[in-house]
This record gives C-alpha cells, structure tokens and sequence, in this order.
C-alpha cells in the first residue's frame, strides 16, 4: 500500500508556484518545496513521480493566472489594445511568471503565427477580436496580431527583467501609436474588406 500523502497536489503546486514568483522555476528544487511546507522532500515524491512533473504543473498554473490577465483585457474596449496593456502589466507583476512561459528557450519555428498559437491559447480569441473590433479580415487580423505582438513582447520583455520602467500612460501611448500607424498602413494596403 503506497504512503499516504502529507499534502495534496494542489498544495505542492501553490509551494512551487511560491518559490518560481520569487527566484524563478531554476529554483523550484524538491529540497525548497519541502522546506516552503516545512517538511522534507520526501513527500513530494507520493503525489509526484519526479520534480520535472512539478514544474510542469507550475507552468500550467502560471498560464492559467496569464489567462485571466489576457481575459480581464478582452473584456475592455479596446479588447485588442487591453490585451497588450495586460500582458504587459502580466510581466510587471509577475515577472518571473511572464520569464517563464514567453522567455525560456523554445524550439525554433519559421513563422511567428506558428508560435503565437503554441505559446499562447488565448491566440485565436484575440485576433478575432482585431478583425470584430477594426472591421479587417482574417489575414490582416493575424498581420496586425504579429507585429504588435512583437512590439507588445519587447515592451513586456524590458519590464520583467527590469530593463525599463514604463508608466500606464507611456506604455498607452506606445501601443497606441504603433497599432494606429501598422492599421493606417495595412488599410492603406487594400488589405481588409
């Protein structure tokens, strides 16, 4: 009969979650959950099989908090523009989250689309709401998505690793004129219909 469990799944989880907030998922070592439960390693080992398992279940649950964030912003008008205000404001706030899921080593891909659909779940749901809320077709939803997603990125990427510090208003202002100026472009194009 295998050992009962001290803690449950969800326990262990919120431990490891803790200690990747803090110092990132390098740190998330079965010594320092068990001492984040006051306990010892070992029973981490009755719920999980290994500590490549908890880390994946850390990852899950930190797109899990990226989804409200992307969530909290495609309810707002602008749906688009919030979106980018909150994956931004993700990686302020949970910086060692955001280095996690959109700054660790990933396999190459030659499109961008490609791995926005890998990276992010919410993919689908926000260039749907480009191409509902600026009247533009797919393609041009998805051209629009990749570029300010990249722009979004670097913006996000310099806040998480404490490069720069944008206020509300700054960083309003920037996704504002960079999405104006690619929408004015691609309508100029005759892309959308």
């Amino acid at each position: 009969m295998p050992p009962k469990a001290k803690f449950t799944r969800e326990e262990i989880v919120s431990a490891a979650l803790e200690i990747t907030r803090a110092g990132g998922i390098s740190a998330v070592t079965a010594r320092a959950v068990g001492s984040k439960l006051d306990s010892s390693a070992r029973p981490i080992f009755t719920v999980f099989q290994n500590m490549e398992e908890v880390q994946l279940e850390v990852s899950n649950a930190a797109k899990q908090l990226y989804n409200e964030y992307v969530g909290l912003g495609l309810q707002r008008e602008p749906a688009f523009k919030n979106v980018g205000m909150q994956y931004i404001r993700f990686a302020i706030e949970e910086p060692k989250l955001f280095q996690l899921l959109f700054m660790s080593e990933q396999k190459a891909h030659p499109r961008l689309s490609n791995v926005l659909s890998l990276i992010d779940q919410n993919y689908q749901s926000i260039y749907l709401s480009i191409q509902k809320g600026y009247d533009v077709n797919q393609q041009t939803a998805e051209r629009l998505y990749r570029h300010l997603w990249i722009y979004t990125h670097g913006i996000a990427s310099l806040c998480a690793t404490k490069v720069c510090e944008f206020s509300e208003s700054e960083m309003n202002d920037m996704l504002t004129e960079v999405f104006a100026s690619l929408l004015q472009r691609v309508k100029q194009e005759g892309n959308h219909d």
